[in-house]
């Protein structure tokens, strides 16, 4: 462990959480590179001015070959390379070849490399809602939550996690030890959230208002991305500094970003355009409504009408069930604070916002 000796390996580091960490890995003194393994990336990436040798090498998680060969020489993988899918515009063995299959190369790519440490991105959604739409309120990492996990999505990113649950303490091809913990991230919003900016264009086409699905009561986390990415760092070093006390763990990520996510995104819009103002709850029976009707017509007009991505019901269960919880486990565990304010976070996805609807309109 000498010091700028680490080799880090970022699945998915061009992606909307990865390339945070990518930014932050880029700026520690104890590592020596970062390479990014990713199938979005362009050879000309340029990743911020950084002290740290940054190599992007493009390709697919699904490629045993091509990922072996970007991980020789790695100390630690961060495996963030997913498919996020909750519209269900993707079919689901695609992502499940991309979200379960791509998982089980990364692992074991591991055991052949002897690379001991994995840090996997999970998400919320591979705990629930389930299918009956049980809330969970204020949980945290012990508590208990059974059922039928209700997103498409979640299935999968529940399935990973299996694996990598399993992984941690296998045997690797030298004698030592797979050493593995897993970060739930949550509705994570920042520069780069595309689905602010589609909510923002959803709301000037309706006279600057900004209505929402979920009743007032609703909880649920939302977390920065600069901070979901700073866990991911503190995590993965301390993986390695602390094993016993990380190994097998699971972190849900959090940050002082209020837990109602119509005031969030009100206040993240208002912020960079003061015209946008707060409508009111779209009654759950009229979005229902909605979804099936447009279903019908789909049918109906198959081939002529293809219409963009919609709510989907699973989605519109999940918008609507309460589903948060609150821990201080990654500060006991490895020291994690936020490193942005709400205030902050708030202020850098509105700047964002600004400059990408401004190329837009």
């Amino acid at each position: 462990e000498t010091d700028r000796a680490q080799v880090y390996l970022v699945t998915g580091g061009c992606g909307f959480i990865g390339e945070k960490i990518v930014e932050l890995l880029s700026q520690q003194d104890y590592i020596k590179e970062v390479r990014v393994f990713d199938s979005g990336a362009r050879e000309e990436e340029k990743f911020i001015p950084a002290t740290t040798h940054v190599t992007v090498m493009k390709g697919d998680i699904r490629d045993y070959n091509l990922l072996l060969a970007a991980m020789r020489g790695v100390h630690v993988v961060i495996h963030t390379a997913a498919i996020v899918d909750y519209r269900n515009t993707v079919p689901f063995w695609e992502m499940k070849a991309v979200n379960v299959g791509g998982t089980e190369n990364v692992l074991r790519a591991c055991c052949v490399l002897n690379i001991p440490y994995v840090v996997y991105t999970s998400s919320i959604a591979a705990v629930g809602p389930n299918t009956l739409c049980e809330p969970m309120c204020r949980g945290n990492e012990d508590t208990k939550y059974s059922g039928e996990v209700e997103l498409p999505y979640g299935k999968t990113k529940a399935m990973a996690e299996k694996l990598v649950f399993e992984a941690n303490g296998k045997k690797l091809s030298n004698g030592g030890k797979l050493t593995t913990c897993i970060i739930r991230a949550n509705t994570v919003y920042g520069e780069k959230a595309m689905f602010l900016r589609d909510l923002y264009l959803f709301a000037k086409a309706r006279n600057d208002v900004l209505n929402y699905l979920e009743p007032e009561n609703t909880e649920r986390n939302s977390t920065y991305v600069g901070n979901v990415a700073w866990m991911h760092v503190l995590a993965a070093r301390h993986l390695q500094l602390r094993p016993d006390l990380l190994a097998g763990q699971v972190y849900y990520c959090y940050d002082d970003t209020p837990r109602k996510g119509f005031l969030v995104r009100h206040q993240i819009l208002s912020s960079m355009d003061p015209s946008i103002r707060l409508g009111s709850h779209i009654p759950y029976w009229k979005m229902w409504l909605i979804i099936h009707l447009r279903r019908i017509i789909k049918v109906l007009l198959y081939p002529f009408w293809k219409p963009q991505p919609f709510l989907n019901l699973p989605l519109l269960n999940t918008i609507v069930t309460t589903f948060s919880y609150e821990t201080d486990k990654a500060f006991r565990h490895f020291g994690y604070k936020p490193l942005f304010t709400w205030q902050e976070s708030k202020q850098r996805t509105a700047q964002w916002l600004k400059a990408a609807a401004g190329n837009l309109s």
